[in-house]
């Protein structure tokens, strides 16, 4: 008789502030499962994360069809603490200072390339 296995490993590294991480990439469970639930194929999802082994894109899918309420909740975790982070960072005034110059230069550069890109009229 065949010997089936009966467990797998998972291809799951968990970080310092508890993301999950796909294998030894830095593509997180998050990242696949978001594709995933928008209908992404396999095929699709490894289409954009070339450093994912297709293998470890079926576990992760397979992890989360079989514990899909600790997942979505690990996925609520981690939304929530990203807007927390968000609303950190955008309140201070170094980062709104930071973001506020940024947005000038970068409209400057995007005027001076339109206007190289402009045809000139001459009269």
């Amino acid at each position: 008789m065949t010997k089936v296995e009966k467990t797998l490993t998972l291809p799951f590294t968990i970080t310092e502030h508890g993301t999950i991480r796909i294998g030894d990439s830095r593509v997180s469970l998050d990242s696949v499962i978001y594709l995933y639930k928008q209908g992404e194929s396999v095929e699709g999802i490894f289409d954009s994360f070339p450093s994912l082994r297709l293998p470890d894109i079926y576990l992760a899918i397979a992890y989360y069809l079989t514990h899909r309420e600790e997942v979505e909740e690990y996925l609520r975790q981690q939304e929530a603490e990203a807007e927390a982070l968000r609303t950190q960072m955008e309140s201070d005034p170094e980062y709104r200072k930071w973001r506020s110059e940024f947005r000038e230069r970068l409209l400057a550069r995007w005027a001076a390339r339109q206007e190289t890109l402009s045809p000139t009229s001459k009269e």
